[in-house]
């Protein structure tokens, strides 16, 4: 462990449930309000209010603009509270902000995307939360299951939540949907009364606190073993950006528009939430970043069939179910090389999970970006084709770096404890 910094704050008596299943519900109000508003019904419920495309795409890319900065605040969840304390108060303001916002007559006004937007703030506590608890693990297994249960939960509970509010707006108010979202986002959270707890915090001064948190800081970021991991958080396959272009890619292989739904709405949740349990069943003394490269190739390869196999609906149908079940198996295998890199919590872990994460939203960006120019390029075949070979050579180089450069290296959480 890093001498001095994580007895107050991460040692957990062994006798202690860590419970791993725990975190599918953990992150639910962040699913919810993410996945299930955000990413989810709230573009259909704009649509409804004949808010227009341009506007629409506008209020929903600033709204997603928090889990890329939330690192800025997200530090605030390693002091004062316990972190499951900082989830429940956070599930709670995040909820009350929505509701404020759903009774407001217009979803497109400035002060409703104000309130969501402040909304979705407060919820990234929730992931810092849960990213800080995790990392008090004991055991790397239950942490691997524990990075399981977090995506799929993440996953399911979104598609839940998009369910629940499209099928409802047709017939009640949006001040109602707001205190059934309220509902949806806050009561999960009770959950975390179960969550591995934190010995009491102890005070601390100002100088101690800030070089506890510098060698931790140091301990994870600034050493030649976090190179590896860095890697694994920036290159780019397994970045998931094709989940928000296959979509539109639907009416090149004559897909009606029922079944994009279908399939890239609930059911594709769904398959991407049993692909993230499947990990579960891999061995835990794997590797994080070989597992995750592995699986990452696997989903390459699924986009390899819509660049190969005729512009037919069969082809779309096979190659997008491959794609959205490795795909969920890609997030959990991330999620478990987070926790590998962070090592323990000990004082800082929720911040410094929270950049590690949001790292992880730079291959999404710039890969999204390379596969609209494949599009642009090529036609249907050059956005999947664009995604697949650049993130398979990528998979592959650094999967001979981590099998062979790598050797004999110690994990960057090993060497923290």
């Amino acid at each position: 462990m890093i001498a001095g910094a994580v007895k107050p704050f991460d040692v957990i008596p062994a006798s202690a449930p860590e419970r791993p299943w725990l975190f599918g519900l953990l992150i639910a109000p962040m699913a919810v309000l993410s996945n299930g508003v955000i990413g989810g019904a709230l573009a259909y419920l704009l649509r409804q209010q004949g808010v227009g495309p341009a506007r629409e795409s506008s209020i929903l890319a600033f709204l997603t603009l928090p889990q890329t900065i939330y690192f800025l605040w997200s530090p605030l969840t390693d002091f004062w509270f316990h972190r499951r304390t900082w989830l429940m108060i956070a599930a709670a303001a995040s909820a009350a902000a929505l509701f404020a916002a759903f009774r407001e007559p217009s979803l497109a006004a400035s002060a409703t995307v104000g309130l969501i937007f402040l909304s979705a703030c407060l919820g990234q506590i929730i992931v810092a939360s849960c990213g800080g608890m995790m990392g008090t693990l004991q055991r790397e297994s239950v942490r691997r299951r524990a990075s399981s249960f977090y995506q799929a939960g993440s996953l399911a509970f979104g598609a839940v939540a998009i369910l629940v509010l499209v099928g409802l707006s047709g017939r009640l108010a949006l001040r109602t949907l707001g205190w059934i979202t309220a509902a949806m986002i806050a009561l999960p959270a009770v959950a975390a009364l179960l969550a591995p707890r934190q010995q009491e915090l102890s005070p601390r001064g100002f100088r101690e606190t800030r070089a506890i948190l510098w060698r931790e800081f140091k301990t994870t970021f600034l050493r030649v073993r976090a190179i590896p991991y860095l890697l694994l958080v920036l290159f780019p396959m397994g970045s998931g950006a094709m989940i928000q272009l296959l979509p539109g890619l639907a009416v090149d292989y004559h897909i009606d528009g029922a079944q994009v739904a279908w399939i890239n709405g609930v059911a594709g949740a769904l398959l991407m939430a049993a692909g993230a349990l499947a990990t579960t069943l891999l061995p835990a003394r794997a590797r994080a970043g070989v597992i995750y490269v592995t699986i990452s190739l696997a989903n390459e390869a699924a986009l390899a069939i819509l660049l190969l196999g005729p512009l037919r609906p069969g082809v779309y149908f096979a190659g997008t179910v491959l794609f959205l079940f490795t795909i969920g198996g890609c997030y959990a295998g991330f999620t478990a090389v987070i926790l590998e890199f962070l090592g323990r919590a000990g004082m800082s872990g929720s911040g410094r999970y929270s950049i590690i994460n949001s790292l992880g939203n730079i291959p999404v960006a710039y890969m999204t970006y390379l596969d609209g120019r494949g599009y642009a390029r090529w036609g249907a075949r050059g956005l999947p084709g664009i995604d697949a070979v650049v993130g398979g050579l990528g998979g592959l180089l650094l999967l001979a770096y981590l099998l062979w450069g790598t050797r004999g290296s110690t994990p960057v959480s090993e060497s923290a404890s």
